[in-house]
């Protein structure tokens, strides 16, 4: 389904109830969806000039090769009450648009992100209420800004939510500043991606049992998170439930001036929390952490044990 026009409002009896299934072919003259062939299908396809205000709701979006819903340069689109399930790539996936709510939404079984923000700059997205499972990336804010990502579950992912300012050949300019994390559980995030050709998170590297993770961001404030009971079960380049670092290795840039505040970060394995960042230009306080990197941390230093 291509919705190409403004103020357009698809709503279903609920999710589990209306139901989209693949059917054969898909909308010519849409943009290509990453990491992905030309000939995959998304379920709802939001695109086209002038697009806004569209409201996609109360239905569930089921098999197909692309993504379950695929918004491309728009504004304003809100998904709400969405199931999106064992589509191939993405379950909800929002490219260089701005405006944009999911909320309420399920997204489980996709090989790379359950819900994902994408190249939007000055995105203004709303992540709220979702629970994500079964995906590599649970919840992906790809080189996108001033999202806010809230009271959110997270579980039996590759990585519960990731952050990540990294700049790809030929792609907009990246960059993740000035987003909120807050109130989010994540937990149980312990599938294994990047390792298989055609497996979860193919394109990326190993990533197992990280809760979140925040990658060359600036200005990100995470905020009572209840991060706890990650656990790899193969192998990962990030090695704690959560994980702070730079991306200037893929052009990006060092994690600077974020705030780490009243988070619990429990139960993971084999670290609660990777800080391989400058932390004189962080602000912590309040958190609650058993193990960590850099050990030794105190309570004064924005980090006890529970």
């Amino acid at each position: 389904m291509w919705i190409r026009h403004p103020g357009v409002t698809l709503t279903g009896a609920g999710a589990g109830r209306t139901v989209l299934a693949p059917g054969e072919g898909g909308p010519v003259g849409v943009p290509r969806l990453h990491d992905a062939g030309d000939d995959v299908v998304s379920g709802v396809t939001v695109h086209g000039e002038g697009v806004a205000d569209v409201r996609v709701e109360k239905l569930s979006v089921r098999g197909f090769s692309g993504a379950g819903i695929y918004a491309h340069t728009v504004s304003g689109v809100t998904v709400h009450e969405v199931t999106a399930e064992d589509n191939a790539v993405w379950g909800v996936y929002l490219r260089e648009s701005s405006g944009c709510a999911v909320t309420g939404c399920r997204a489980s079984g996709s090989q790379y992100g359950g819900v994902a923000l994408s190249f939007c700059p000055r995105s203004g997205a709303l992540l709220d209420g979702n629970e994500t499972f079964a995906n590599a990336f649970g919840i992906f804010v790809d080189n996108s800004s001033g999202a806010r990502v809230v009271r959110n579950s997270c579980h039996g992912n590759a990585i519960g939510v990731l952050l990540l300012n990294q700049v790809y050949e030929g792609e907009p300019e990246g960059g993740v500043r000035d987003c909120l994390v807050a109130g989010n559980d994540l937990y149980g995030n312990d599938l294994a991606a990047g390792v298989e050709p055609d497996g979860l998170g193919a394109a990326g590297p190993p990533i197992s049992g990280v809760g979140l993770a925040l990658i060359g961001t600036h200005r990100v404030s995470v905020v009572d998170n209840h991060i706890h009971d990650n656990h790899p079960s193969g192998e990962s380049v990030m090695g704690a439930g959560f994980v702070m670092g730079s991306s200037k290795e893929w052009g990006g840039d060092d994690a600077l001036d974020n705030h780490v505040l009243w988070n619990r970060i429990t139960g993971n394995s084999p670290l609660d929390h990777q800080l391989g960042t400058d932390l004189a230009r962080q602000v912590f306080a309040g958190n609650v952490a058993d193990k960590g990197e850099p050990p030794g941390l105190t309570a004064a230093e924005g980090w006890g044990p529970r």
